[in-house]
């Protein structure tokens, strides 16, 4: 076979799974429901106004997810500074790590809930499965303390999805996707809520 002939069969397949990948992204993203996205809007908005913490958590790629969506919350919605309050679980390691050694790694975000959370914050769950130990312990630790629990979830929402109060699920077997979800939600939720600060600020700037 010819070096040019190769690499026309390689370019093909690549084409391929480009196309396969964007239409079942596109596919999936067809199950959004836009009045949860106004309904997670809302529970933000309230947990801003009694000054909550939105809590966000999860493993592998859905931990760097969370770290990347706390980013956008701070500085994204509002970069004058009138955001709100968000802590990704996962992001510093020293806490991670020593709450896996001491006390199990089941346990390392409700340990960080118990002791810093409170009843006008909000959790949010990234899990492809729905069914990580940590991830369900996260949630139950939240009940506990009457915080508002919401997920982004993948494959059959495990069962994670009949615990938290808003789920958002999208029954698709691929990690890949399932983890894009979770950052276009987040985008989704970041424009929307700057949209909603940007049009607060108009109103009462009209009142004065």
């Amino acid at each position: 076979m010819s070096i040019k002939l190769a690499r026309a069969k390689k370019l093909k397949s690549v084409e391929q799974l480009v196309f396969s990948y964007t239409k079942r992204l596109t596919e999936v993203l067809n199950y959004l429901e836009p009045e949860k996205i106004e309904r997670f809007i809302d529970i933000l908005i309230s947990m801003k106004e009694q000054n909550g913490t939105l809590y966000i958590c999860g493993n592998g790629g859905s931990a760097a997810n969370a770290i990347h969506l706390a980013n956008d919350f701070t500085f994204g919605i509002s970069p004058a500074g009138d955001a709100i309050k968000v802590e990704a679980l996962p992001a510093n390691s020293s806490v991670v790590t020593c709450l896996g050694n001491d006390i199990g790694y089941e346990n390392i975000f409700s340990h960080q809930l118990k002791v810093k959370a409170h009843r006008n914050d909000v959790l949010l769950i990234l899990s492809g499965s729905g069914n990580s130990k940590n991830i369900i312990n996260a949630i139950n630790q939240a009940q506990m303390l009457g915080i508002t629990t919401v997920g982004i979830l993948g494959y059959q929402g495990g069962s994670a999805k009949s615990l938290v109060d808003l789920s958002f699920h999208f029954e698709i077997d691929d990690m890949q996707i399932a983890e894009d979800t979770q950052v276009i939600i987040g985008h989704i939720l970041m424009k929307g809520l700057k949209e909603y600060l940007l049009r607060a600020k108009r109103t009462n700037v009209a009142d004065l």
